[in-house]
């Protein structure tokens, strides 16, 4: 009886894997090997089992409309978080392996590292590195009741730079560039430092090395979603500047993206902030606690940069790169007020004799990590 059971779990496994995409995530994978330091892992059902002492109630450690992530320990003593979604969806698989076949390329400090995943169950595993308090998103300190305003002028401005210096390490260094297609503030998550990690690339996509943009259907979420994007199906890098920009706003004014809960002419965050800004009364609908603890001068800075990331077409906007230097370059500016009487010196104090991309990390300035020099291959599913 036992042997026939354990017959049954061992072809219930294989059926689930090969339902799940797992032959075509083998293939893919191999074609990534030696392009990434650590490529992604698939795990057995009965791994993860053990890790998570079964699935325990007491391993969980976040529960939402996706369905429940469980904390778990490896073999190796490695503390992971693992994702179990609620339901499956067939329809989805390919974007499910399109999540993981990117995410196993990525080694940045600012994204949320993906371990590995499992697909000899029903529903298909995710594991994550473990980041502490990991469903505590932007989207939360900036919006709930408990922490509205929690989050100082400083800290807001270094999470900007920080999620601006993964889509400019996606954009510029990646070979074939990734675009996120999804950036908003649900999709950042904190730390207990209140160090951005940037995560769910379920809608990436990777551009070829031939083209500028991809011709998709429209995904993305209402509110952070490019209108360029949106009217011509043209999906290009500068989408993922127009989403960063609205994130940049609910920084500067503690406000949703999209919320019709608003007068009409201000239900959408973005086209508010810039009509705002033309009729200069954009300081009016700054958050408090930014207007008290913020360099009128960087704010306006900051505000303009925002702005420049929201052009209706995406030739008026500044590429990742650019906002990204120029965010770093305001927070390095008025962490040094002698510069003020130095101007002849901020240039070198900015940014030195180094080119952008080669700066070090542990000068806080811009560091694009492992990607550098290393190929991504697109996943070749329909052309996509």
């Amino acid at each position: 009886m036992a042997n026939g059971l354990r017959r049954e779990t061992l072809a219930n496994s294989e059926r689930f894997f090969k339902q799940n995409g797992g032959l075509l995530l083998r293939q893919q994978l191999s074609l990534c090997e030696g392009r990434s330091a650590e490529s992604a892992k698939i795990f057995t059902a009965e791994e993860l089992k053990k890790t998570t002492n079964n699935y325990a109630k007491s391993q969980i450690i976040g529960r939402g409309g996706y369905g429940t992530v469980y904390k778990g320990i490896l073999p190796n003593n490695k503390i992971v978080a693992i994702k179990k979604s609620k339901l499956v969806d067939e329809t989805q698989i390919e974007q499910f392996i399109n999540e993981v076949v990117i995410l196993s390329q990525i080694n940045h400090r600012n994204v949320v590292k993906l371990l590995g995943c499992c697909l000899e169950t029903e529903v298909p595993l995710l594991v994550y590195e473990f980041v502490t308090n990991m469903y505590n998103t932007l989207f939360h300190h900036i919006h709930d009741e408990e922490c509205k305003s929690s989050i100082s002028w400083e800290n807001r401005l270094r999470i900007a730079t920080e999620t601006a210096e993964v889509l400019a390490y996606l954009h510029s260094v990646a070979s074939p560039p990734i675009i996120h297609r999804d950036i908003k503030s649900t999709n950042i998550l904190l730390d207990d430092n209140c160090t951005a990690k940037v995560g769910d690339f379920g809608a990436s996509r990777l551009i070829p090395a031939d083209k500028t943009h991809l011709s998709t259907l429209v995904q993305g979420t209402l509110g952070y979603l490019d209108p360029e994007y949106f009217h011509s199906s043209q999906l290009t890098e500068k989408s993922d500047v127009y989403s960063f920009g609205v994130v940049l706003v609910e920084l500067l004014t503690g406000k949703i993206a999209l919320s019709f809960d608003r007068p009409e002419n201000e239900r959408n965050l973005a086209k508010h902030f810039v009509t705002s800004m033309k009729e200069n009364s954009v300081w009016e609908i700054l958050e408090s606690r930014v207007l008290r603890e913020g360099n009128n001068e960087q704010i306006y800075e900051v505000m303009e940069l925002a702005r420049r990331c929201l052009g209706v077409k995406g030739e008026e906007r500044l590429t990742m790169k650019e906002v990204a230097m120029e965010l770093e370059g305001l927070r390095k500016y008025f962490k040094h007020p002698w510069v003020l009487q130095n101007p002849e010196e901020v240039e070198s104090l900015l940014y030195g004799d180094q080119p952008i991309s080669d700066l070090d990390s542990h000068n806080n300035s811009i560091n694009y990590d492992s990607l550098r020099a290393q190929g991504i291959r697109p996943l070749n599913i329909d052309g996509r």
